[in-house]
């Protein structure tokens, strides 16, 4: 999983959302809305085919799940369900884009907390290493542990168990592929005496397929070898990785 920049919409897609959204709230409090029907009958015009278009976008060259950022992303998420949450149906801020698998194991399932806030990661919202850690060992996720609380994250923990991230094994194979060509990457830039930042920036963007850069550089992962050599050999070099990738 890696963090999303959410970018706007054209006016006019902001528009026809905005209206939308007014006119299932309006059936809504009559008591005549059909979540799916709504949703069914808007995903045919233009205005959602620009936020898909949008989505795909800010997934990247190929188009990845935001959720578990292995599988190809399909279709239009709503982070807030839309049958339990109409009155976030055609919210931007809400949408994401999410492969088939993910979708299937979230369905309407949205844990929340004593204070009514959201027990998933949004990674359009938050860092997802903040909640998140990465097993090198299994290259599967795990709930980050959280310091304040002396606890894994409960956000974390929910997140990894709504969407099975520590029990798909396509979904591990995919990682395992991606941290070693990281770790390669890595364990020959020790050997060189002197390296070009913005070389390595961009070695590392093409050798990293799976949004781990935020683990490897501000995450736990930076204290473990061969991450923690590189950091203490080329201090310059691994401050502007740093800078520039998350």
């Amino acid at each position: 999983m890696r963090r999303v920049a959410r970018r706007a919409l054209p006016a006019p897609t902001q528009l026809a959302l905005d209206r939308r959204q007014q006119t299932a709230d309006q059936k809504r409090a009559s008591g005549t809305l059909t979540v799916q029907s709504e949703w069914d009958g808007a995903r045919k015009t233009k205005a959602l085919k620009t936020v898909l278009k949008t989505l795909k976008e800010m997934a990247g060259e190929r188009e990845r799940c935001m959720y578990c950022g292995d599988s190809h992303g399909t279709d239009i998420e709503h982070f807030w369900p839309k049958t339990p949450y109409p009155e976030r149906m055609f919210g931007w801020p809400n949408m994401l884009l999410c492969c088939t698998e993910c979708g299937r194991f979230k369905g309407n399932l949205f844990p929340l907390d004593a204070g009514g806030l959201p027990l998933l990661v949004d990674p359009s919202a938050h860092s997802p290493w903040d909640f998140l850690d990465f097993n090198p060992d299994t290259c599967t996720f795990v709930a980050r542990f959280d310091l304040a609380t002396g606890a894994p994250s409960l956000r974390g923990a929910k997140t990894v168990e709504l969407l099975q991230l520590d029990r798909r094994e396509a979904l591990e194979a995919g990682y395992r592929k991606t941290h070693r060509r990281v770790l390669a990457l890595v364990e020959r830039t020790l050997g060189q005496s002197t390296v070009d930042a913005d070389g390595l920036c961009q070695e590392l963007c093409e050798a990293d397929d799976h949004g781990l850069l935020g683990w490897y550089l501000s995450g736990t992962g930076q204290h473990l070898s061969p991450f923690r050599e590189l950091r203490a050999k080329h201090p310059q070099a691994w401050a502007a990785c740093v800078a520039a990738l998350t």
